[in-house]
C-alpha cells in the first residue's frame, strides 16, 4: 500500500543502506526503480479514479521527503517521473493519454522532465512551427535520468509561449547528448541534450501554454521538490542522534517540522513559495554540516555519510532552483534576515 509510512520504511531498509554504495558506483539503482513501480509509488501522484493510490498532496510532499532521506540519487530520478505523469493526464491529445497514462502509473512506463530549456530569459531551447509539428534547436542543460527513463517530457519555447512534448527519451536523429560530470547524485545519469533541427511531430505535443502561465504552474513542483531537502535535514538529525547529540538533532528535527509548515502553508495560501523553499535548501545544508561536525574526522572518509550529505545537500541549493528561490537562498547564505 502507498502510504508515507510504507515510504519510510523503504527508505530506511532498503534505499539508505545502499546509498553510499550507489554514490560510489554513479550507476542508477534499477533495483530501487523496480522496487517503488512494484509497490505503486510510480503513480503517486495520480488521481484515484485514474490508479492513484488517494493521497493527500501534503502526504505525497511527505513521501518525498522520506525517500529523499534514504537515497537522494533514487528520489529526484523517481520525483521527475511525476512531472510526466500530470503532463499526459492534463494533454490536450486523447491519444497521447490513452497510450502511456497507463503504464505511467504502473511504472512500467518511466519519465524525466526537461524545463530548463524553455524557462529561463531568455530561453536555450527554442520551437519553431514548421509543417506538422515543430523544429527544436538549442540546448536541454539538465536532464536527469537519462538511459534510465523510457520517456521525456520536453519544453521549448516559442516566442511568448511554452511548447511542451512528449519524446522517446533515446539518441536520435537531431540529438547530441553530452553526459555530466557531477560532484554529488552522479547515479541520477544528468546529461545536457543539444538539439538541431530535431522535429518534434504534432502528434507528439502536450501542450502548448503562455511562458507565464507554466512559471505560475510550477509551483506545485517547486513545492514538492521543497521536500527532498527536508528529506536529507531529516536524516542528517537522525545520524547526529545516533553520534550521541541528540540535543542537536532534536532542534534540527524541529527547523525541519518548521520549515515543512511553511511550505505547506504557502502552498496552500497561493503564495510566493520562495523564500520557504529557500529555507529548506539552507536547513539541508546545515544539518549536513552539523553532522560532518558531530562525526568528526571520519565523516570525510570516502563512502562516509557525512561526506555524501554535504555533497547532497549542495546538489539541493540549485537543482530545480528558480530565480526568486536562489535570491532567497542566497540572502539566508549570506546572513540575510529571513
Amino acid at each position: 500500500m502507498v502510504t508515507v509510512e510504507r515510504a519510510q520504511v523503504l527508505a530506511d531498509e532498503v534505499l539508505f543502506p545502499a546509498a553510499s554504495a550507489v554514490d560510489a558506483g554513479g550507476e542508477g539503482p534499477r533495483s530501487h526503480f523496480d522496487l517503488l513501480a512494484a509497490e505503486g509509488f510510480y503513480g503517486l501522484t495520480a488521481p484515484p479514479e485514474r490508479g492513484g493510490p488517494g493521497l493527500s498532496l501534503v502526504d505525497s510532499a511527505r513521501v518525498f521527503e522520506a525517500l529523499a532521506g534514504g537515497c537522494l540519487t533514487t528520489a529526484f530520478v523517481w520525483a521527475q517521473h511525476h512531472g510526466v505523469v500530470h503532463g499526459v493526464a492534463t494533454a490536450d491529445r486523447a491519444e497521447l493519454r490513452e497510450r502511456y497514462f497507463a503504464d505511467l502509473v504502473r511504472g512500467a512506463v518511466r519519465g524525466g522532465v526537461s524545463f530548463a530549456g524553455a524557462v529561463p530569459q531568455p530561453p536555450r531551447l527554442h520551437a519553431v512551427p514548421v509543417d506538422g509539428g515543430y523544429r527544436l534547436d538549442g540546448e536541454a542543460p539538465f536532464v536527469s535520468g537519462w538511459g534510465l527513463v523510457d520517456v521525456l517530457q520536453l519544453s521549448a519555447r516559442q516566442d511568448d509561449l511554452v511548447v511542451n512534448g512528449l519524446v522517446e527519451a533515446r539518441p536520435g536523429t537531431g540529438i547530441r547528448v553530452e553526459p555530466l560530470a557531477l560532484v554529488a547524485a552522479q547515479a541520477t545519469s544528468t546529461v545536457r541534450l543539444w538539439f538541431e533541427d530535431f522535429f518534434l511531430p504534432a502528434e507528439r505535443v502536450l501542450g502548448v501554454l503562455p511562458h507565464a502561465e507554466v512559471l505560475t504552474a510550477q509551483a506545485r513542483g517547486s513545492w514538492l521538490n521543497g521536500a527532498l531537502p527536508l528529506g536529507l535535514a531529516g536524516r542528517c538529525a537522525r545520524l547526529i542522534a545516533d553520534a550521541g547529540r541528540p540535543h542537536v538533532a532534536e532542534r534540527l528535527e524541529a527547523q525541519r517540522d518548521g520549515a515543512r509548515e511553511e511550505l505547506n502553508a504557502a502552498f496552500a495560501a497561493g503564495a510566493d513559495i520562495a523564500p520557504a523553499r529557500a529555507a529548506a535548501a539552507d536547513l539541508a545544508l546545515r544539518a549536513a554540516g552539523a553532522l560532518v561536525t558531530a562525526a568528526g574526522s571520519s565523516a570525510l572518509l570516502a563512502g562516509a555519510h557525512g561526506q555524501r550529505l554535504v555533497r547532497e545537500a549542495t546538489f539541493t541549493l540549485v537543482a530545480a532552483s528558480r530565480p526568486t528561490i536562489k535570491d532567497g537562498t542566497l540572502d539566508l547564505l549570506s546572513g540575510g534576515a529571513r
